[in-house]
């Protein structure tokens, strides 16, 4: 159906190579001139001023849903003025011992344009859907969860 390509670069830059002294910064380039500088999470010895994969991940799972969500709303001509989120990811060891971001909580904020009114059951019906359909959402086995 489509192709999304990023390209990362790292690169060592004279620093030591033992495990606590390499350098965790990397660039992705998205293309068109949209590249973003990230790290390791600041737990993995990271700059804890850049982006970390994980927080990437919770990000674009974020993302997904809200782009979902906007696209079911506009279908529905229901307006949105504004959308907001403070998604947060838990990171716990799996079935097998190993670190996993095991659930994504969002916690969507809607404004609704003046004059649309939608009940708190439309609302809930519109996330859930959203998440039934969010591409990311189906390609992954991290629970997600929408609290309203």
């Amino acid at each position: 159906m489509s192709q999304h390509t990023t390209q990362l670069a790292w690169s060592r830059n004279d620093s030591s190579f033992a495990y606590k002294e390499y350098p965790r910064e990397h660039q992705i380039d998205f293309g068109n001139g949209h590249t973003i500088p990230c790290t390791a999470a600041a737990e993995y010895l990271g700059n804890p001023d850049l982006p970390d994969p994980e927080q990437a991940f919770v990000g674009s799972l974020s993302s997904c849903h809200m782009l979902t969500f906007l696209a079911f709303c506009s279908l529905q001509k229901l307006t949105l003025d504004s959308y907001s989120d403070e998604a947060v990811g838990f990171l716990e060891k799996g079935e097998n011992g190993k670190p996993v971001l095991a659930r994504v909580e969002l916690h969507p904020k809607t404004v609704f344009a003046d004059g649309v009114e939608v009940s708190a059951e439309k609302l809930a019906e519109l996330h859930h859907k959203a998440h039934e359909e969010c591409f990311l959402a189906n390609s992954v086995k991290t629970e997600i969860v929408t609290i309203l």
